[in-house]
């Protein structure tokens, strides 16, 4: 197994904000059980000598100015080549022992993307936050209920990837919403995933988390309606054309039965709305089934990529 790791390029991927509480430690203990690997620390506006903590620790040290996760895991994709990355975060909630089964998998068993699963652990035991804990709940039945998953933790920042996931991946949230977008695309292109639980333990005492519960957990439910929209617009689109469609005929039925009786529509309003219903329900139907064509498209043209990456990959055009 670790044969594979030795010849390979790892990066391991640490986005920072402010961590020079345990900086350093983590970078330590990432070189420790991972010697081959490069350390990359994306310093995002820290002002609290995190990046200079980082480079004395033996880490490569660049620079995100555009404040928020979402954009730092987008400059690192795109500047890192590797065939396999590891993404952690800084604030020494990851134990490294971990970190070479979840790179055996993606360099041995060809996985995408391998989900360090804390909520089948310790996670409800370390976590001292209620709302987190039950806003990683919300989140995990949302996802696997709108795009038909399995995943046990969708929130954490402990993954490993594989250059094509990496690659292919077209990163559209700025901030701590990044994770649940990774977990989608990947559900949404049939990508090969893994989750295997690791234990979780909370911040160390100074060490505050960055993530606002309500803020930026509003911003997780809004992107899972986002995706699901963009991802399963004939699910979306045609729930909302059946509940439309299912008042459109409780407020038409009775007037239909009155005029049945009587010869007379006596529920003029009841008619005339029952009908603004009914056409919004047909175009709502209709919209889902055109854009659950693109949707199609979409994901043939994303399998095309693919193949295409994996050619120019093994041609040995890109040499990670």
């Amino acid at each position: 197994m670790d044969t594979s790791i030795n010849n390979a390029k790892i990066a391991v991927l640490i986005p920072c904000y402010n961590e020079s509480k345990t900086i350093e430690k983590v970078v330590k203990d990432y070189k420790n059980v991972l010697p081959e690997a490069d350390i990359y620390v994306y310093d995002n506006n820290s002002t609290d000598s995190t990046d200079e903590i980082a480079r004395k620790a033996g880490a490569i040290v660049k620079y995100e100015y555009r404040q928020g996760k979402g954009n730092v895991i987008r400059t690192m994709f795109r500047d890192i080549d590797a065939d396999c990355y590891l993404m952690i975060d800084g604030d020494d909630t990851y134990p490294p022992e971990y970190a070479r089964e979840m790179v055996s998998l993606v360099l041995d068993k060809n996985v995408d993307m391998v989900i360090g699963d804390r909520l089948s652990s310790t996670y409800f035991e370390e976590n001292k936050r209620a709302f987190h804990n039950l806003g990683n709940i919300m989140v995990r039945k949302l996802v696997n209920l709108f795009f038909k998953g399995n995943i046990t933790d969708i929130m954490t920042g402990y993954r490993a990837f594989s250059p094509i996931f990496v690659k292919s991946f077209p990163v559209l949230s700025k901030g701590f919403e990044i994770e649940t977008e990774m977990t989608i695309h990947a559900l949404d292109k049939n990508l090969n995933l893994k989750s295997i639980p690791v234990t979780y333990r909370d911040r160390p005492d100074g060490s505050v988390s960055k993530l606002n519960t309500y803020i930026d957990g509003y911003k997780v439910i809004s992107t899972i309606f986002r995706l699901f929209k963009d991802y399963k617009p004939y699910a979306f689109f045609g729930t909302i054309a059946l509940f439309l469609g299912v008042f459109a005929g409780a407020l038409f039925i009775p007037a239909f039965i009155g005029f049945l009786q009587t010869g007379l529509v006596t529920r003029i309003p009841s008619v005339v709305v029952s009908s603004f219903m009914a056409v919004g329900a047909i175009q709502f139907f209709m919209c889902g089934l055109i854009l659950d064509t693109e949707a199609k498209k979409h994901r043939q043209l994303f399998e095309l990529q693919v193949n295409m990456m994996q050619m120019i990959r093994n041609s040995g055009r890109f040499n990670y």
